[in-house]
């Protein structure tokens, strides 16, 4: 036989040979080790397997995910506003206040430029990295392993998942493609609570009253959560129903009383809570409410026939001029000063029934001044959100002083907001929801209920 012949023998051989048998018995394993990575990813899909109110996503998927990728920091950043914005909305391993206040813009950082370039950007030691944005109220440099996955959707980007470690556990590739395909659920729900993606998308007015659905935006100033109905504060009536003056001074004298002892109770909080620098205006109204000269110059005008809300705009009036004349910043601040006290004495005097505030409210406001304080303080609102930027020093102040859920920077309020309208409003991670869903406030109630329940001994 030659040698061809030999080795195609061979060929046909091997072909023909019977195939390795398999064994009798075939091994499986269950992936059911509890704390483990497989267990903790599992948990993760159960829980964003089902919708989930706002706040529940935000408050649960950066733990969760920081339980997978076995990380010592999550934050979930949200792109809002213009679509330039990133917002830190969710975190787990920061300080509470650095939701809703920690922002960047696309490209900024190592997270805007993850965004920016749409793909997931790791780094072994972030500080080092040209993209670096330093938080130093974080004291991020504690994990300096750091990684973002933009979080896709339909028309882009929709935010972005970090994570963090420490400097000696570096995050692999395989950590990059479980993160990414973790940040999917986020993307669906994100677009099922409706977030201000929508607005941005089609920004049309308005229509109807007290049924559609939106989540505006904000920063946190004072944290909690508050249901209520929406309400806005109004100024006096410039004509108050005449009364006789006998009648008029008993009104304005338990006005004086109601707006000292309230001032009063103000500066207490001030003092306990060690804010004396940030709130000395207190001080101003304390001066004025205690003047016995002023309260006498109204009465006596009462008694020549003048009606309270003459009486006290002459006050201001005769206070503006003043100042003036002075030119002086001291004096003219005093002035304004004294027109918003005129105003809550005439309102808490003489009460337009048209701007009386239903009782547990929030409520929605340009800004806040001592005006809006005093004559909110009787409804005892149960929420605060201001369109105004949150930055002076007053209106931070005042805020933290009244002690309810409170957020600024509210975009697009009296847009979308109007009669019959209730709102949720989410002062963790600095969220109006108008109109929230059955979801949405059975979660708030639950929460509520687990807050105000005594611990378990």
């Amino acid at each position: 036989m030659s040698r061809q012949e030999e080795e195609a023998s061979d060929s046909v051989g091997t072909l023909l040979a019977p195939s390795p048998s398999p064994p009798a018995t075939a091994t499986a394993t269950l992936h059911d080790t509890p704390g483990s990575r497989v267990d903790a990813v599992l948990d993760y899909l159960a829980f964003v397997a089902k919708s989930r109110a706002l706040s529940v996503l935000l408050d649960e998927a950066p733990k969760k995910i920081a339980g997978c990728i076995q990380a010592d920091v999550a934050s979930l950043y949200l792109l809002e506003g213009n679509g330039r914005s990133l917002v830190m909305r969710g975190n787990v391993g920061f300080p509470k206040r650095a939701r809703g206040t920690v922002r960047l813009e696309v490209g900024e950082g190592i997270t805007g430029l993850a965004v920016e370039l749409a793909y997931p950007i790791s780094v072994a030691w972030a500080p080092g990295h040209a993209h670096y944005r330093d938080f130093p109220e974080l004291h991020e440099d504690r994990f300096p392993s750091f990684l973002a996955v933009p979080i896709v959707g339909q028309g882009g980007a929709l935010g972005c998942v970090v994570v963090q470690r420490e400097a000696h556990l570096p995050f692999t590739e395989a950590d990059v493609s479980l993160l990414a395909a973790l940040t999917a659920p986020i993307s669906s729900g994100l677009r099922m609570a409706r977030l201000l993606d929508d607005l941005r998308e089609k920004p049309t007015k308005r229509t109807g009253s007290g049924t559609r659905k939106v989540t505006l935006p904000a920063t946190p100033i004072v944290p909690g959560r508050a249901l209520g109905a929406v309400a806005a504060l109004r100024r006096p009536a410039k004509h108050a129903p005449a009364t006789n003056s006998t009648m008029a001074k008993e009104m304005l004298a338990a006005a004086f009383e109601t707006v000292d002892q309230a001032v009063k109770e103000l500066s207490g909080r001030a003092e306990g809570r060690e804010q004396s620098e940030e709130t000395a205006f207190l001080s101003s109204y304390a001066l004025m409410l205690a003047d016995q000269n002023l309260r006498r110059r109204a009465f006596t005008q009462i008694e020549e026939g003048s009606s309270i809300s003459d009486a006290l705009s002459d006050l201001a009036r005769e206070s503006s001029r003043a100042a003036s004349r002075t030119g002086d910043r001291f004096m003219i601040d005093r002035a304004r000063d004294m027109e918003q006290l005129c105003d809550a004495l005439l309102m808490i005097a003489s009460p337009d029934s048209r701007a009386v505030l239903p009782s547990k409210a929030i409520v929605v406001a340009d800004t806040l001044s001592i005006y809006d304080v005093l004559i909110s303080a009787r409804a005892q609102p149960v929420g605060f959100a201001l369109t105004e930027h949150g930055t002076r020093p007053r209106i931070r102040a005042l805020l933290e002083l009244i002690g309810v859920p409170a957020i600024v920077d509210v975009v697009g309020a009296f847009r979308w907001i109007g009669p019959g309208d209730i709102a949720l409003l989410d002062a963790d991670h600095g969220f109006l929801i108008v109109n929230p869903s059955r979801a949405e406030v059975a979660a708030y109630r639950q929460e509520r209920k687990r807050r105000l329940s005594p611990a378990k001994s």
